[in-house]
């Protein structure tokens, strides 16, 4: 039986940086990894998705993502290879609250105990339970990203991130692209004004959309090759009953505002929690879980408190969707605001009168600024068009710090530049 400070299960973003951190904290820390290190994000998911985003052709983009994909995962390994940290490969399972074992191809059975566990085993594709699945054209994302022939035809069923960015990416490389979404509108978690804007924009550029419309077979798709992109699922194992913290197979592990489960000492980060599900998220969810473990449980009770608030950390997740253009937001859209019944102020600004986006010739956009009356903080910030993510990264600063629009509009601006976009909503 070895001891550790430290067991982390799953090796993508949220798990090794928790690994990283707590080991330049000078905790022991074990990390268990059954697949390759760097999560769906960086094998099956962001990386490999955005290295076609930014390939001029389907063949570029399959001969690049794989040289990428490696690169980065060697840089993974290298950070799990520092000092106090071990990693093994294998299958995870919990013997009880506090022990975990793994069979290892190279060191057979592992069994191991430590006061804290980090559970950070990731989520998978959602599947609709229709009666054809196993059609042969169906596939997830992942089977999509390792195609070597580019669909003459490709359906899409869900109009949600994963889905959005598909189509952007295969209309430009030439395949006809058809998304069918069970909903009144894509991108849920955007700004309907702004989720509207970009999917007209997307049907001028020859992507067809069936929108209120649900799938019930697949051989009614008229298609080469259909994307299952109706979210992601965390990943539940049958093991976690023996660790006896509470659970749902939808909705995920529950925590607290410190994500730490129902069983003291361990503690769910990244997609398997449920709360966003985004590589970010579960990094940030690493940093906080590795502050609580050092405070409450290792270092002096007299250190001062970590410098965040947890509740701040929940609300202000900025997420982008990087389709052309590519979309971004961050806090309570205008709809949220509405249907809370909470008063707020809401201000645009339009890529078209920007300089900077002219030159671009990048005229197709829009940003909105949702703040509270008065004093002005800012509360959200949803956009599309060029360069939105690091727009509403700006904003996901100021609201960060508790801006308001009035210190905004004080704020200058390098000319000419996008941002001055933000500016200009604060502004009107």
């Amino acid at each position: 039986m070895m001891n550790s400070d430290l067991i982390v299960i799953g090796a993508g973003p949220g798990g090794y940086r928790a690994a990283e951190l707590a080991a330049k904290r000078g905790l022991q820390v074990v990390i268990i990894e059954k697949d390759q290190v760097g999560g769906t994000c960086l094998n099956r998911g962001c990386i490999p998705t955005k290295t076609y985003v930014h390939s001029a052709s389907f063949e570029e983009a399959v001969q690049r993502q794989p040289l990428v994909v490696q690169q980065l995962r060697n840089g993974v390994e290298t950070l799990l290879g520092a000092p106090g940290i071990t990693l093994l490969r294998g299958q995870a399972e919990f013997v009880d609250a506090h022990t975990v074992r793994v069979v290892t191809a190279a060191e057979g059975e592992w069994c191991g105990q430590a006061p804290n566990i980090i559970v950070a085993t990731g989520s998978s594709a959602k599947m609709l339970p229709l009666p054809d699945i196993d059609d042969p054209r169906l596939m997830t994302s992942t089977e999509l990203l390792q195609a070597t022939t580019l669909p003459h035809r490709l359906a899409i069923i869900g109009a949600g991130v994963i889905g959005m960015e598909f189509a952007s990416i295969f209309q430009r490389f030439g395949s006809e692209v058809t998304v069918t979404e069970y909903l009144k509108e894509c991108l849920p978690m955007l700004d309907s004004d702004i989720a509207k804007r970009l999917r007209k924009l997307m049907e001028k550029r020859g992507i067809k959309f069936h929108m209120k419309t649900a799938v019930e077979r697949l051989a009614d798709i008229d298609a080469d090759a259909i994307l299952m992109a109706t979210g992601r699922k965390p990943n539940i194992q049958p093991d976690f009953a023996r660790a006896g913290f509470d659970y749902d197979e939808r909705t995920g592990i529950h925590v607290d505002n410190h994500f730490e489960t129902t069983v003291k000492g361990i503690y769910a980060i990244g997609d398997v929690n449920g709360r966003q599900m985004l590589a970010h998220a579960a990094e940030a969810q690493a940093k906080m879980v590795v502050e609580h473990i050092l405070f409450n449980h290792i270092e002096s009770p007299n250190r001062p408190l970590p410098p965040f608030n947890p509740a701040t950390l929940s609300n202000i997740i900025p997420a982008a969707i990087f389709t052309q253009p590519e979309a971004a937001c961050v806090g309570k859209s205008e709809d949220q605001l509405k249907q809370e019944g909470t008063p707020y102020e809401c201000r645009k600004a339009f890529h078209r009168a920007n300089g900077k986006a002219l030159t671009m010739n990048e005229t197709e956009g829009m940003l909105k600024l949702l703040s509270l009356p008065g004093a002005g903080r800012i509360v959200g910030c949803h956009a599309f068009g060029a360069h939105s993510a690091d727009l509403v990264q700006e904003a996901s600063v100021l609201m960060c710090m508790g801006a308001t629009v009035e210190q905004l509009r004080y704020m200058v601006h390098i000319h000419p530049t996008l941002s001055e976009i933000l500016l200009a909503a604060a502004e009107s």
